[in-house]
């Protein structure tokens, strides 16, 4: 069975849904179409009650993040708290549905499309890929709860010196700092083993573990998206995130003044 709408491709087969972000132009960066898309395909997994869902990039990237050009948008400012709450709404869908998660990383994944990947239950990353938690490059801070998720796998003290240097990691560095589980020379054929392993374990008590470790956390991640939003909102309006966006687009170096 498949579902396909213009940005997301879904389908279903013995067991597994596979979700493809199809918008390759743009390095499968997150716009409010894609957003509003990525959480409809969720809540359409979970009435399908699968087992395991697997979330791959098309093209050249798994996600470059949030849309830049959505950012320089007139109406920015206005649609900002509507982004907001649909990436806080998809990333709690995300970390609680009662399906085991993988994501698939090829190329890039950064910034939104980073937090994205970290609310799976495990990461896959070809050997190849790039990771970054770049918000800083242009005066912000993370969003879709990456400040909750990267606390959980690297600790707060580590993900705080991540988030402040928004360095670009190698694959085999997001391993040895704990943001991914497992590089692969062969993406597919990695999450095909993987997702074939798992198959032949009793799926039901993984999800029950699942189930343990979400509801003891959910409240602490709905806290964080709040608290994300709100300082976002606050560096949206800041000197230096319209020095960064600014510099972006003439591809030249930042010049920040703590304003």
């Amino acid at each position: 069975m498949a579902v396909e709408t213009k940005l997301v491709e879904l389908t279903y087969e013995d067991r597994v849904a596979t979700m493809i972000l199809n918008r390759a132009d743009a390095l499968n960066a997150l716009n409010l179409e894609m957003l509003k898309e990525v959480l409809s395909a969720l809540q359409h997994v979970k009435e399908q009650g699968t087992d395991f869902l697997v979330i791959k990039g098309s093209g050249k990237a798994f996600s470059a993040g949030g849309d830049i050009k959505m950012m320089l948008a007139p109406s920015h400012d206005e649609s900002f708290g509507d982004v907001m709450g649909v990436i806080n709404h998809l990333i709690t869908t995300l970390y609680q549905l009662p399906t085991i998660t993988i994501a698939a990383v090829n190329g890039a994944a950064a910034g939104l499309g980073l937090s994205l990947a970290l609310a799976c239950d495990y990461i896959i990353a070809d050997e190849r890929a790039k990771l970054a938690m770049n918000f800083i490059g242009i005066a912000l801070i993370p969003d879709g709860g990456g400040h909750f998720l990267l606390e959980k796998r690297m600790g707060a003290h580590e993900a705080k010196k991540l988030i402040w240097e928004g360095e670009v990691l190698t694959a085999q560095q997001g391993l040895e700092k704990y943001i991914i589980d497992e590089t692969a020379s062969d993406l597919d054929a990695a999450v095909e083993q993987k997702v074939g392993a798992w198959k032949k374990k009793p799926v039901l008590a993984m999800k029950k573990t699942k189930d343990i470790y979400v509801s003891q956390s959910l409240s602490q991640l709905k806290a964080s998206l709040e608290m994300e939003k709100e300082g976002q909102g606050q560096m949206n309006q800041t000197k230096d995130h319209r020095e960064g966006i600014e510099a972006f687009v003439q591809k030249r170096p930042p010049v920040f003044t703590g304003q």
